[in-house]
């Protein structure tokens, strides 16, 4: 079974490819505190379908480049995108 992730696309600036930072939260063996760790992920998106701040699920798979080892399954939700509004100067 390979492995699937839940996490969100942190960067889309390259073609096809996207960063994607997986958290996860865990209880310190000895102090007992919980901590919050993060995953970066190089995943292929072959369509170009998500976009920063998006929720995504991933799956393992075959190396596909030197960083890239995560395949874009589906966007789950998308996120919150900047809109650049062109308003008039105000007066």
């Amino acid at each position: 079974m390979k492995k699937r992730l839940l996490g969100t696309v942190a960067g889309d600036k390259m073609s096809k490819s996207r960063r994607v930072e997986v958290e996860r939260t865990y209880r310190h063996p000895k102090y007992g505190k919980t901590v919050r760790r993060t995953m970066v992920c190089h995943t292929h998106d072959e369509n170009d379908e998500s976009k920063q701040g998006d929720l995504v699920e991933i799956v393992e798979c075959r190396p596909l480049s030197r960083l890239k080892r995560w395949a874009l399954v589906r966007v789950v939700r998308r996120g919150i995108q900047a809109v650049h509004e062109t308003a008039e100067p105000a007066k």
